[in-house]
């Protein structure tokens, strides 16, 4: 795991990150889509592990803006 590093940003800062994640998660959950439907199932597993980490990442973030 990598070491943490302290940012400090402006909720409105975190909120931008958030809806910036939100669009690059819904990349990922398209092109984990389109693998599956081509039968590509690395690609599958890749996109899929992507959007995950996004997710978690995003929950993350969220937590501080609601503080």
């Amino acid at each position: 795991m990598s070491n943490p590093i302290n940012v400090p940003l402006t909720s409105d800062e975190i909120e931008m990150l958030v809806d910036a994640l939100e669009a690059d998660l819904e990349g990922y959950l398209e092109s984990a889509k389109e693998a599956r439907g081509n039968g590509n199932r690395d690609d599958v597993k890749t996109f899929t592990e992507a959007a995950t980490r996004i997710q978690t990442l995003m929950a993350r973030l969220q937590d501080m803006v609601e503080e």
